[in-house]
């Protein structure tokens, strides 16, 4: 006698995920890789740097004195005292402990923020192209996102007057990215005021300023919202950690500064899911945020160096538009021209989406189609990667735009 058949049926919430945009190029990678093809990643957004060894140091040192037990659910004392020591030397903002969580990356905390404070029906504005992660996390509360697509000549950031033209009694959230992925954009301070004056009206909103990629700036000067805009700190949450800035991705470390009430709610989440971020990670942390700094400038100018030589390499080919962005390490690139030519192989490309995939097969190269992160039809490389990869992989691409019919 045969038994039934256990019935596979997902819960509703997960039935509003999209399936990744990228998924395809993934494992396409993939099987070309096991295949024997040298493949040129593009498509990762980490520092191909080591983690700098006195961060190491620290681990291990935490390690070999006991430090492997849970910790307070928010981080331990002593790295809330380093974050709070990072936003004043980095921000001139003053926090309380109270006011400060370290959770499993930053990824963690933004998911939190959001399960805590968002209802059916309640909207987030994105600046689009945003992360790909974004959507679909205000998706799962029940929420909706709100993009906001730039026009050309506006660097890839919102203007007060394209703000104002989205915000509704339904906003809850205002979420900025700067320096942003994947454009790169950099939001000065006079910028955020001006959105800021915008946000007067709207009592209701809170402001998730994402600082990830706060370090990686070339030209400009990097601006927190809560800084530029010190009568809104008590509505803004600000996201930050060691994963870009200190090449830590893998240590999965992040923490966030904002009003009490609200780092209490996301504490009460993390009680009753993750608990507390790994303690060695912490101790790493603390290493990262109190130890020397200089190697940040250091990073600084080879990451300046490897995106000076992607441009002039792409620009080589009139087919792809690339502004030079003045921070993070990616360049989007406008990829229109290419659209509606023909492979070799007789393959007409009709989407951001087939010029990644073309460009995998013929050229050896991964990239992230725009369309995953609301902004179509571009494609996004990560310039982490090494010297020689990064222009071997844009000569490639140039030679693969060149062959098309």
């Amino acid at each position: 006698m045969n038994s039934a058949q256990p019935e596979r049926q997902l819960s509703s919430r997960l039935a509003v995920l999209k399936p990744s945009v990228t998924l395809v190029i993934s494992q396409l990678a993939r099987r070309l890789a096991a295949e024997g093809r040298d493949i040129i990643n593009m498509s990762s957004g980490e520092l191909d740097f080591d983690t700098p060894t006195h961060i190491q140091d620290g681990a291990i040192a935490a390690m070999r004195s006991g430090q492997t037990r849970y910790t307070d659910v928010g981080g331990t004392p002593a790295l809330k005292a380093a974050i709070i020591e990072k936003f004043k030397r980095d921000n001139q903002l003053d926090y309380s402990p109270r006011q400060i969580i370290a959770s499993t990356g930053a990824k963690q905390i933004i998911f939190n923020a959001f399960l805590a404070t968002l209802d059916i029906g309640d909207e987030v504005i994105l600046n689009a192209p945003y992360w790909v992660s974004y959507p679909e996390m205000i998706r799962l509360t029940g929420a909706e996102p709100v993009a906001i697509v730039p026009a050309a000549n506006q660097g890839f950031k919102l203007t007060p007057a394209t703000l104002a033209a989205v915000l509704t009694a339904k906003t809850r959230w205002l979420l900025l990215n700067s320096p942003g992925n994947p454009s790169g954009a950099l939001y000065s301070a006079e910028e955020l005021r001006a959105l800021a004056e915008v946000l007067k009206d709207y009592p209701r909103v809170l402001v998730m300023s994402d600082d990830i990629y706060e370090h990686i700036v070339y030209e400009g000067k990097f601006a927190s919202f809560a800084s530029a805009v010190p009568q809104m700190a008590d509505r803004t949450l600000t996201i930050n950690g060691v994963s870009k800035t200190y090449a830590m991705t893998g240590w999965r470390l992040g923490f966030a500064a904002g009003p009490e009430w609200l780092i209490s709610a996301l504490a009460i989440l993390q009680s009753q899911s993750t608990s507390c971020p790994n303690a060695i990670a912490q101790a790493a942390a603390i290493a990262a945020l109190t130890g020397p700094q200089d190697l940040l400038a250091e990073w600084c100018a080879r990451l300046r160096t490897r995106r000076d030589s992607a441009l002039a390499i792409l620009r080589q080919c009139p087919a792809l538009q690339v502004d030079t962005p003045p921070a993070a390490f990616y360049l989007f690139v406008g990829c229109e021209k290419l659209l509606g030519k023909r492979t070799t192989a007789g393959k007409i490309l009709n989407s951001d989406l087939d010029v990644a995939e073309y460009f995998l097969e013929h050229a050896g190269v991964a990239v992230v189609p725009g369309s995953a992160f609301g902004m179509a039809p571009y494609f996004r490389l990560a310039y982490s990667i090494a010297d020689d990869d990064v222009n071997r992989a844009c000569q490639l691409m140039v030679n693969a735009c060149e062959a098309l019919l």
